[in-house]
């Protein structure tokens, strides 16, 4: 099972790296001229000097800009003079130099604060560096996090965060990272995507890996006819779908057989239902979906194993007559197809998450909204997302054609293959064939045995914010 690979590591500084926490609030100590309470902690930990002071004023009555001046100067001096590595983390910062995973320091303390630190620690230790002076808003916002991602050129589902309070985690949970939370002073409770330690003492890059999400990566597949119009068809399908590192193959036009003999091939789990459609995963099936005796239009579906969770991933092909855009009246034939799809949301679980993939026959109504394409709209109106077009917005940019790589004009170039879902953050999505095939009806010699794209889209697991 694959997880997400580890492309950064993003720390927090007070209370998580050095141990400022104590320094900052001795700081705000001195400043309120009292000491301070548990009921205190939520305006001091994990806030920007600006919110602090704020709080301050409004207590005290002294301005907050004189506040923010005089707990800058009192925490800055502390710093100077007092700070101490966390236990740890300079062993930690070291593990990830060595294997090159990338760092970044990501703060509420503002640039002053950040600069001390930094050079106490050694600036070379990241390759970015985030304060409170950077994003329009500091944590518990996601912007300081989000930025980090940026400069870094990396996805926060791909990272984890390191952090000591509530707000930090809120921070960079709310960006889409995970999460280790290592509590200075205040308690934190685990979470998913959030994992509690008590230190940073004997973390490794590994243990920083397994914290991440699974990734699935799902691909939707006609195989036309299984493949047989092209020769040593077997071969080449299971050349893709190496090439393609897939974890979960939706087919169509299995011609029988075909997903039988590529999962045993494989070596992998599969579910055949019907003559034409089949579902192969690298993955175990815990249960198989939907009528087994499907007929050649319809739709099958498997619960696969994820980790430790299951999602339900299921295959559909719908009626081939009539294609709208072949037709005087393109939504005509339409209600056949709606009434497949119908059929189909009606056999997938309310429970998320769930994949439904296949060939529908039918346009997009995202792509060509000049018509009210009724079977995509179905799927919307159902809470299924269009991964392809989540990952890619811009329809004319990326068109996404999975019709035709082989039938040429006058045939219409149509996206009518999806990877839809609920409940799965889409990482990436994209279509593919291999080779330049040639076109009907010279095709027996392509390296691509099919006569649809296929589309690939790579989900995480996670509980990221959205589509990156």
């Amino acid at each position: 099972m694959n997880r997400l690979p580890l492309q950064a590591v993003l720390f927090d500084m007070d209370g998580t790296l050095v141990d400022t926490e104590r320094l900052w609030w001795e700081a705000v100590e001195q400043v309120a001229g009292r000491a301070l309470s548990e009921a205190d902690r939520p305006e001091v930990l994990g806030r920007p000097v600006e919110y602090t002071a704020a709080w301050l004023a409004a207590i005290t009555g002294t301005p907050a800009a004189d506040l923010a001046e005089t707990l800058h100067r009192e925490f800055a001096d502390r710093v100077r003079t007092g700070i101490v590595p966390r236990p740890g983390a300079l062993a930690l910062l070291d593990a990830l130099a060595r294997e090159g995973v990338p760092t970044a320091l990501v703060t509420a303390s503002p640039r002053a604060v950040a600069d001390t630190v930094l050079d106490a620690l050694g600036a070379d230790r990241f390759a970015v560096s985030v304060t409170a002076d950077d994003t329009p808003h500091t944590k518990p916002a996601p912007d300081p996090y989000l930025a980090a991602c940026r400069a870094l050129g990396v996805d926060p589902a791909v990272c984890v965060a390191v952090e000591d309070t509530e707000t930090g985690v809120a921070s960079a949970e709310a960006a889409g990272c995970a999460v280790l939370a290592v509590p200075s002073l205040a308690p934190i409770e685990a979470a998913p995507g959030r994992t509690v330690l008590a230190s940073l003492e004997g973390v490794s890059v590994d243990r920083l890996r397994s914290l991440l999400p699974y990734r699935l990566r799902v691909m939707t597949w006609n195989l036309w006819y299984g493949g047989t119009k092209v020769r040593d068809h077997r071969a080449k399908q299971l050349k893709v779908i190496a090439e393609t590192d897939v974890d979960v193959v939706g087919l169509q036009e299995t011609y029988g057989g075909a997903a039988e003999e590529l999962a045993e091939t494989l070596g992998w789990h599969h579910h055949s239902a019907g003559p034409n459609l089949g579902i192969i995963s690298r993955l175990p099936i815990r249960a198989v979906l939907g009528d087994p005796d499907v007929g050649f239009y319809g739709a099958a579906g498997a619960r696969i194993a994820v980790g430790d969770q299951e999602v339900e991933v299921w295959t559909a092909h719908f009626d081939a007559e009539h294609y709208g855009p072949y037709e005087s009246e393109p939504l005509a034939h339409e209600e056949v197809r709606t009434g497949q799809m119908r059929d189909t949301l009606r056999r997938i679980s309310d429970a998320a998450p769930v994949v439904l993939v296949g060939d529908f026959n039918s346009p997009s109504h995202l792509d060509r909204p000049d018509v009210a394409w009724p079977v995509t709209k179905a799927a919307e109106e159902a809470g299924l997302g269009d991964s392809f077009r989540q990952a890619r917005p811009d329809a004319v940019r990326d068109p996404g054609h999975t019709w035709s790589p082989v039938h040429a004009h006058p045939e219409p170039q149509d996206r009518i293959d999806f990877v839809l879902h609920r409940g799965l953050r889409v990482l990436h999505s994209r279509t593919y064939v291999s080779g330049t095939p040639r076109t009907w009806p010279d095709v027996e010699d392509n390296d691509w045995p099919s006569d649809h794209a296929a589309v690939i889209t790579t989900f995480s697991l996670g509980s990221g914010p959205g589509t990156v």
